[in-house]
């Protein structure tokens, strides 16, 4: 698209963006500064920890804290690999199943007219408006009912339902032309495979997003294994860096804090680092009709 013998985005450098960059940068430096604290922080030796005034930078890198953590978990009742697979095997499993279950009813609150349709989606808004805490005690109670106190279900299930990517899928779908669902139908292709062949590819950069929304909340979730585990051995990686870092709130455990929130904190920047295009083009395309 061409305005005044310009293009409006340029494949190439042109000296016109020299501005954008400008006024981008300084933004992106400050945005981009408390990660580069925390990767900082955790190599940081004890007496850098504590210097006054703080800096920023490490000085002598230094790999003690984790040698800390870890000869800390060696040493616990249960090792930190059980915390770790846990969490993985939650995250995985709620993830996978989320994104099945909100593509699937984003397509069918979108596009297929059944009765009771817009009651559904009402649920799903007037769910936004609550947070996890307000839903505390009748989950606990739906949980305890299904016989699902310690259990990998208790993590699973809760956290599967997830209505902000559900309202941002929705909103996706209902990009798709009509006219080209209605091809397909007329092919001869049932609502499975439109939902496989046709909707799964031309969301793509939704449920990017959603995955990394969905991610975040299964991963930094502690209330499960707060509420609903009593068995160690079934409780997560952030609710056993948590409860260390309580048990070790002292000068010579804040080495070993500053290491378990770097390696908390890497899963959702790896994440993010590999999802971004996808995400950025579900920005672009969310006010697009």
């Amino acid at each position: 698209m061409a305005y005044k013998g310009k293009r409006m985005n340029p494949q190439k450098f042109e000296k016109g963006q020299i501005k954008i960059l400008l006024c981008l940068l300084p933004l992106v430096l400050f945005m981009f500064l408390p990660i580069l604290f925390i990767a900082n922080h955790a190599f940081k030796p004890m007496d850098e920890l504590f210097a006054f005034p703080p800096t920023f930078f490490v000085r002598n890198a230094t790999l003690e804290n984790f040698t800390k953590l870890a000869k800390f978990s060696r040493n616990s009742g249960i090792p930190m690999s059980r915390y770790v697979f846990n969490s993985i095997f939650v995250t995985v499993v709620t993830v996978g199943l989320s994104l099945i279950f909100t593509t699937m009813a984003a397509f069918a609150l979108s596009k297929l007219k059944f009765k009771g349709r817009n009651l559904m989606m009402s649920i799903n808004q007037v769910a936004l408006m609550f947070v996890a805490t307000a839903v505390l005690i009748p989950r606990y109670l739906v949980i305890s009912n299904l016989g699902m106190i310690d259990s990998m279900w208790s993590h699973i299930l809760p956290l599967m339902a997830y209505p902000v990517a559900l309202f941002l899928v929705k909103q996706f779908v209902e990009q798709v032309p009509d006219a080209l669902i209605e091809a397909a139908y007329i092919d001869g292709a049932t609502d499975f495979t439109v939902y496989r062949k046709l909707i799964i590819p031309m969301i793509m950069p939704a449920m990017a997003t959603a995955t990394i929304l969905v991610f975040q909340q299964v991963w930094a979730n502690m209330e499960t294994s707060n509420y609903y585990i009593n068995d160690d051995g079934l409780k997560t990686l952030t609710f056993y860096m948590n409860s260390l870092l309580n048990a070790n709130n002292t000068v010579a455990g804040q080495g070993m804090s500053a290491a378990a929130t770097l390696i908390l904190f890497v899963p959702n920047l790896v994440l993010f680092v590999i999802l971004q295009n996808k995400v950025m083009n579900t920005m672009a395309h969310s006010g697009i009709k």
